[in-house]
């Protein structure tokens, strides 16, 4: 048996996704593996240190890390209408937003980068973890902010409102669907080894949508926000086709992105192929 080091979010879409594979309910391939929970922009850290062998990882940390780390084809959180959303308690438009501070859940997520394209480049951030922007929007602590994963269902509940749809920008911009992350391999541990784990996380993503109900507990024990039809919500939105197959518009639209971010000098260039 091979063990290897793998780690996603808390969130209904990761759980849902990886609870089959982690506790042995399909073939793996003589794999096992040790899970570490933590939220988008940790990963995205630890990613940059190397410390996993198999991580979630938001596509703006992926363009960073393209020398170390491939792409699955498998487990990805990509779609249409799904993207992150810039709310306000006041603000009615980005004008008034200049010179403001804006909070968002950490510096390499996708949701940092699409504001970063979008408004042609903005330093005054505040940032913290996905379940905090919210409070700290209402608090004034920042002027907005831009919100991901639960947050999506939840903030008109805390008498906030949205300024901008940055999906359906990206998505009116360029045709494709929005790509948020996916699941990378490190590149050493070679070309075998990463299709047994493609193919184990995409046997996990069937499974879990065979057996909806198997994975109920494990999902409510991480998630932020408890009830079930936010929860219903979130793996919906997150947990589509691509997730079982990147395919050919998945991967020219995680194309598009780094281009477009290599474009401007966000992220170096280079010739490494997305996936093996």
């Amino acid at each position: 048996m091979t063990t290897l080091s793998l780690g996603y979010s808390p969130c209904p879409n990761d759980t849902y996704i990886f609870h089959a594979l982690v506790h042995g309910l399909i073939p793996c391939d003589g794999l096992t593996f040790t899970e570490r929970l933590e939220d988008v922009e940790t990963l995205n850290q630890l990613a940059l240190q190397g410390a996993l062998d198999l991580t979630k990882i938001s596509f703006h940390a992926f363009g960073h890390l393209r020398d170390r780390y491939v792409l699955l084809r498998s487990g990805a959180a990509l779609g249409r209408g799904c993207g992150p959303l810039i709310v306000t308690d006041g603000a009615t438009s980005l004008e008034q937003l200049r010179d403001k501070t804006i909070a968002i859940p950490g510096e390499l997520t996708t949701a940092n980068l699409l504001l970063q394209l979008y408004s042609g480049g903005t330093d005054k951030l505040l940032i913290l973890p996905f379940d905090q922007i919210i409070d700290a929007v209402r608090q004034g602590r920042a002027a907005a902010g831009v919100i991901i994963h639960e947050s999506r269902f939840t903030y008109q509940q805390y008498g906030l409102q949205q300024l901008l749809d940055l999906g359906q920008w990206w998505e009116e911009e360029t045709g494709y669907p929005i790509p948020l992350g996916g699941i990378l391999a490190k590149r050493s541990l070679g070309k075998e080894r990463i299709r047994q784990v493609d193919q184990a996380l995409r046997r996990s993503i069937e499974y879990a949508r065979n057996y909806p109900q198997e994975a109920s507990s494990y999902i409510r024990q991480h998630a932020q926000e408890l009830d079930e039809t936010v929860i219903r919500r979130h793996i919906d939105l997150y947990v589509n086709d691509y997730s079982i197959n990147l395919g050919k518009d998945g991967l020219a639209a995680v194309s598009c992105l780094i281009e477009k971010a290599e474009r401007v000098g966000i992220m170096a260039k280079t010739d490494l192929p997305l996936t093996i």
